[in-house]
């Protein structure tokens, strides 16, 4: 009998460094999370309203493969109204499950086996294990604290092979909090113009930055025919649960995300879909109030961890901080565990997001301002012993 049945792409495939941390947690008590990249507030209530009204009016059907006419009218109003950018709800939007699933559909549709996709890290966990499902070779660019992780144009274009399909882009970053500089993207967009590739620009974050503002890729002069615009409900609006993100492409590119989704998803939730109508109509109000919270909570970790000994580039958006743990003289991996072991301080290491997050982790300011105070205490004492 064979040793295993599955393929070698998924037996080969390494287990999220998010994960690992969070099992061991969930078997202790008086554990601060700074780990998990959730927004600790509750949906806002008129789109809790909005789902239930979906569900007691019966709406438990499946929607068009794409979803809700109206859901991806008010998305390709919105990319408009913010970035000048203009989709067909008709023919050039998909709604997900997530971000995740329209990175998933991005990364099938585009590579062949074997092809290549060149990937900003540090990055979201699920980058390069997408790349690898997907039957591709994730090529990890590495960033740097002092460049201010924007993308280095001349260490790109050196990865480049005849066997790269695409560029896979996230800003705001999980897990620095960085923002991409206008100049810098269009570094990145001269690139894709010279080598012909496609451009997979995830920006669920959109609209979580702080005192900057952000550049949507496809807006840059030439950009939006070859780039597959990803975005979500699940951070600007506190949707995780309800599991509701879109991509965004030229007709052509769209049709064969759609004809992926179509055979794995059907469509996504119909009383989510139906949630996330409301909160694009009627909710700014309530992506503000979090956004400023989460400003105020960013101007207290900050400060905080450079006093422990622990320089942290300044995030300008997102809802992360990443500081440097070299002054400890540890790995990422021995930090986080001997902190949680010791004072109960959950964080994930940096070598979790790629090449590039070694020498850092990622705490998650995404917790209440008290729970990040007693952190930075618990913290304190933690760096006095190994600082």
């Amino acid at each position: 009998m064979r040793q295993t049945f599955l393929a070698d792409r998924v037996a080969n495939l390494k287990p999220s460094g998010i994960r690992k941390f969070f099992d061991i947690v969930a078997t202790m008590k008086d554990v601060i999370s700074l780990g998990i990249g959730e927004p600790d507030f509750v949906t806002p209530e008129p789109i809790l309203l909005a789902g239930i009204r979906s569900l007691t009016g019966g709406e438990t059907h499946y929607t068009s493969n794409a979803g809700l006419f109206e859901l991806r009218q008010l998305i390709s109003q919105d990319l408009y109204d913010r970035y000048g950018v203009m989709y067909d709800p008709a023919t050039e939007i998909v709604i997900t499950v997530g971000v995740s699933e329209a990175l998933y559909l991005s990364l099938t549709a585009l590579l062949n086996p074997g092809e290549e996709v060149l990937i900003l890290t540090p990055c979201f966990v699920a980058y390069q294990a997408e790349a690898i499902l997907a039957g591709g070779v994730a090529v990890e660019i590495p960033t740097r604290v002092e460049d201010k992780f924007q993308p280095r144009p001349e260490v790109l274009e050196a990865a480049v092979t005849p066997r790269t399909r695409a560029i896979l882009l996230g800003y705001p970053n999980n897990p620095t909090g960085a923002v991409a500089t206008r100049q810098g993207l269009q570094q990145v967009a001269d690139i894709a113009e010279k080598y012909d590739l496609a451009v997979i620009s995830d920006e669920l974050y959109n609209q979580l930055v702080y005192d900057v503002p952000h550049e949507c890729f496809a807006s840059l002069p030439g950009m939006r025919q070859r780039t597959i615009l990803l975005g979500g409900f699940s951070k600007n609006y506190a949707m995780t649960g309800w599991r509701i993100g879109f991509a965004a492409a030229p007709v052509e590119i769209l049709k064969g995300l759609l004809r992926v989704h179509q055979y794995t998803i059907m469509s996504a939730p119909t009383m989510a879909q139906a949630a996330s109508i409301e909160a694009l109509k009627n909710c700014q109000p309530y992506v503000d109030e979090m956004r400023a919270e989460y400003d105020r909570r960013r101007r207290l970790i900050v400060p905080g961890l450079n006093s422990l000994g622990l320089p942290t580039f300044e995030p300008q958006g997102a809802f992360y901080a990443f500081p440097s743990i070299a002054a400890t003289g540890m790995d990422g991996e021995t930090f986080s565990q001997k902190l949680l072991e010791e004072e109960k301080v959950a964080l994930v290491p940096g070598s979790a997001f790629g090449a590039g997050g070694e020498g850092f982790v990622r705490c998650s300011y995404a917790t209440s301002y008290e729970k990040i105070e007693e952190a930075l205490r618990r913290m304190e004492r933690f760096m006095r012993r190994h600082g």
